[in-house]
Formats: structure tokens, sequence, C-alpha cells
């Protein structure tokens, strides 16, 4: 339902094998075609796209899943590509007219990717359905298709081809476009599996596989650095930070690559909170600057003692750049900001570090990203790990200052409670002290 409600122009369900997602998608086509749809603008004589990925795979899935919720009194024609239009479950179905409530009639048609790119071209469309992921050339196609129309795409599909475009411009949204939205199913969102089976398919299966064919979700060799993350749990809506939460800015700077500075806060229990972000690259240190001043402004941000704004930094800016005869540290300082460049950079202790933040080991939350922050929130999601278990140098800057910041906290250690054995040593400990102290 929340896919349905969406009145985002590109939606997607990430779903498991068997999830329910190829449902999300079939109703949503018949309701759109039959200008039906409860939670969108409806309109008549509308003409669409289902694109699977090959012609069987239409006539088994998508097509059978079109034609079980469409009534005979529905359908004014259908159109063959093989097959007799009287027994269209068993052949290939090329289009489908159906009456639309609003007068008039509307056109589904029935692609498959096998037949390549110049198929998809030269249609007018109000929106395409992808059953499964498509190659990139043919969405991009589509959304040519869809342009004049102010049209829109959704797609139903179980990430089994790893970390492939869909990962990047869907799931990680690297070109944060507003437009862009999806929804994960796993298999305890359908009702209609059998427990049982469920459990002895668990079973039979690896982690790896249960991510993918189970929760829907991508997966890559070596696996996320941090699984802990979840998006519904630590990612939360914006809210006006009190004065005395607000803690430091940590930095992670480049030039021909990001640099990603962000904004923490620490409640009275320990939460820690990421608040804003300045995520820039291919400027110098005086426009970072600037735009970190601004930002801190806005937020009403504290000041030290002397009136300048602090922050961790990689200790690399201690180096000079090639366009300064000082160094980034210095420039920082120059420009208003006080940078502490003694930072802890052991990668493992601070991923340890900031996984007990994400979900320690009673299942609790401690580390709070606001939805504003869409760099570090698409980072964390892209963060794995590579080759002699070390995470991959990709799209890291936010996650290196995080854990400057991290490392940066108090361990929060529980207090041991001392044994009764432990009590009887101590008391006989402090009389033997007290014993000498008597005799000397």
């Amino acid at each position: 339902m929340a896919f349905h409600r969406c009145q985002k122009k590109n939606r997607w369900v990430f779903g498991g094998n068997r999830s329910g997602k190829t449902e999300c998608g079939a109703v949503e086509t018949v309701w759109l075609a039959r200008g039906i749809h409860p939670y969108r603008e409806n309109k008549k004589d509308v003409s669409c796209w289902v694109v699977s990925v090959s012609r069987q795979v239409q006539r088994e899935v998508a097509q059978a899943k079109i034609l079980y919720y469409l009534r005979s009194d529905q359908i004014v024609e259908i159109v063959m590509s093989s097959g007799r239009a009287d027994s269209a479950n068993h052949g290939i179905i090329d289009f489908i007219i159906v009456k639309n409530a609003l007068g008039g009639t509307s056109k589904i048609a029935f692609k498959s990717c096998d037949q390549g790119r110049e198929k998809f071209q030269g249609s007018s469309l109000d929106f395409v359905w992808f059953d499964e992921e498509p190659p990139y050339d043919i969405y991009e196609e589509c959304r040519m298709r869809i342009l004049d129309r102010c049209g829109h795409i959704f797609g139903t599909m179980t990430p089994l081809k790893g970390l492939t475009w869909v990962y990047d411009k869907v799931y990680l949204n690297e070109n944060n476009d507003s437009e862009m939205w999806y929804e994960q199913m796993e298999w305890a969102d359908n009702p209609y599996l059998n427990e049982e089976e469920v459990k002895l398919m668990c079973q039979s299966m690896s982690e790896e596989e249960l991510e993918s064919r189970r929760y829907g979700k991508f997966i890559q060799y070596g696996g996320m650095v941090y699984p802990e993350f979840d998006e519904n749990v630590n990612v939360i809506e914006p809210f006006e930070i009190p004065l005395d939460w607000q803690c430091k800015l940590s930095i992670d700077p480049g030039l021909n690559n990001f640099t990603s500075v962000h904004w923490y806060a620490v409640d009275y229990d320990g939460n820690i909170y990421v608040v804003a972000e300045h995520y820039e690259r291919g400027k110098f240190v005086d426009y970072h600057a600037q735009r970190i001043k601004e930002i801190c402004q806005r937020l009403n941000w504290h000041t030290s003692y002397h009136g300048m704004y602090e922050a961790l930094i990689d200790s690399a800016a201690n180096q000079r750049t090639l366009a300064s005869s000082k160094s980034v540290a210095q420039l920082f300082y120059e420009n208003g900001i006080i940078v502490n460049t003694n930072v802890n950079k052991d990668v493992f202790v601070g991923i340890n570090r900031v996984k007990s933040y994400l979900k320690n080991a009673e299942g609790q939350s401690r580390l709070f990203i606001f939805k504003n922050c869409v760099n570090m929130i698409r980072e964390i999601k892209g963060y794995f790990w590579g080759n002699e278990d070390s995470p991959m140098k990709k799209d890291d800057h936010a996650m290196d200052e995080l854990r400057y910041f991290i490392m940066s906290r108090p361990e929060n250690k529980k207090k041991e409670v001392p044994t009764q054995v432990q009590k009887h040593k101590e008391k006989l400990l402090r009389k033997v002290r007290n014993e000498r102290k008597i005799s000397y």
C-alpha cells in the first residue's frame, strides 16, 4: 500500500522471490489503465508498457497477473504476437485494449528486454512497469517515452545481479533525484506463504542468498560493512537540536574528491545525531569554510571561547596542498574554523565502534541520521567490504569522518559489579595495608 500511495514519478519495489512484488506492479497497471486508481490522478485513454526480461517470462508472470486482475467484460480486445486471443494465457500477448472508467479505452502493451533497445523507440506513454530489472539502455529509452506526457515509471524486482545500475541510480539514488523512491518486501510480508516451508527454505540457503532471495536486498561479495544499519530506525525526521546537545563538526577534506562535513549532536543519554551536511568537490578551502559558516549560522551552532567553530579533521590536513604553501588545517583556521587533526584513524576499531552505535548488544540504536543528510545515508548503504578484509575505497568520505567523530567519544563501558570474592579480597588487602602502617 505504501507503493500504491506513493506519488513519486520513479518508484520501485525490491522484494524477495514470492514476496508479492509482482502483485504490486500488476494491480498498479490495471488501476491506472482502467482509470480507477484510488491514490493517483486518473486519466482516460492511457497508453503504457509492461516490460519483462523475456517473452517466456512475460507469459508466465506479468501477462498472467494482468489477465488475473482484469474481468472479461473490462477487456475490449486482445491482440496476440503468438497464439489465440481466446486462449491468451497460453500464448504471447502483444497488447490488450481495456475499458477506461472515465470514458474511452486504454492500451496495455507488452515488451521484452530480449527484443533490444531499438524496439523501445518511437512511442509516447503514460507509464512503464518493469517486471524485474531491465538493461540500463532500455530503462533510459523508456524514460524518453514518458517525457512528453509527464508520465512515470515503476519497477518490481528481486536484486539477484549484484550492484548494478539499479543499485546506484535507484537504491543509492546517487543523483539525489527527488522523484526516486523505493520500498523493500520480504517473505514475512506475504501471508500466503507456508511458515514451515519458509523455515525449510531458510535452512537450505546461505546468508547471502537469503539477503537477496528472501529480503530483496542488494548483495556484494564480502557483504555490507554496516548490516546493522536500518533506514527505518537510524534515519529520522529533522528536529531543532537544543544548544547544549551541539557537539562538533567532522571533516574529511578533498579537492578532486568530495569534501564531506557533518554536524554532530549528543543528547544526555549519549545518543548521537547527525543533523546537517555539506558535501561538495572541486572547491578550495575558503569556499568550504564559507559554506560551513553559513550552515552553522542557520543552525545557530555554538562557537568556541574565541568565537570560532570547532571541527575534527583527517590528519592529512596537516600537509600542504599543491595550490598553497599552507596546510589545509591552517587554511581552515584562517577562515574561522579550528580543526583538530589528532583523530584516531584505526579503521577496524572505528568500524566496530560505529556498529555498536547503529545497534548494540541489546539491539538498541544510539546513532540517528537526519533524513536531509542524503549523502551520508547513500554512503552507509553502499559501504561494502572489498579484498583483504578492507572496506572498498569508493564513496567513503562521510564514512571516514563519521568514524573520526565516534572515535572521539568516550567509550560507554559498563561499571563492573564486584563479586563477593572480590569484595573479600579488597577487605583483606585494606586490612594488610592498615597493619603495615601501624607497624611502621
